[in-house]
């Protein structure tokens, strides 16, 4: 096996790793597709093709981290909700993650946004619309974050395609 096959092998797990990284914020997302072109295109043997499909890839990624930071937390201001919910929510996820297999990263991190905001506004109406307003946020964000995310693996695919065929 050649330099450029095992760093292409290499590229694309870590891409794929990347991918699931926006979904599963254990993981490292984005950044990872990026530092995975970049790889591709400096030992991945694809030369011009390379830089191309790292130069739009880039921009994905970089137009994905942006949009999903601005859209959820223009949300987050619309309903005053403090970084520190998000933070608590955060940290009951990683721990839900290790008590409840499969879903318990998502059902902490809505348990612990909840008891945050109850916390903080004393009354559960208030904590569950602003719980919610958060969740559909961050949801929205990592969804666009995803596809832009799917789009910058796609391009890697597409650009591996033409390195094949020529």
């Amino acid at each position: 096996m050649t330099q450029e096959t095992v760093v292409t092998i290499l590229c694309g797990l870590a891409i794929l790793v990347g991918v699931a990284g926006t979904i599963i914020p254990v993981l490292p997302g984005s950044i990872l597709i990026g530092a995975s072109l970049l790889a591709w295109a400096i030992w991945g043997g694809a030369g011009t093709v390379g830089w191309v499909v790292f130069a739009i890839g880039v921009v994905f990624v970089a137009v994905g981290m942006a949009a999903s930071a601005i859209l959820t937390g223009r949300k987050m201001k619309q309903h005053a909700i403090p970084g520190r919910s998000v933070v608590i929510g955060l940290v009951a996820g990683v721990v839900g993650m290790f008590v409840i297999p499969v879903v318990g990263l998502f059902v902490g991190f809505a348990a612990g946004l909840l008891l945050s905001e109850l916390s903080r506004t004393r009354d559960f109406r208030t904590a569950t619309t602003t719980s919610w307003a958060a969740l559909k946020a961050t949801g929205l964000g990592i969804l666009v974050e995803f596809g832009l995310a799917c789009l910058a693996a796609s391009t890697w695919v597409i650009g591996l395609w033409i390195v094949a065929a020529t």
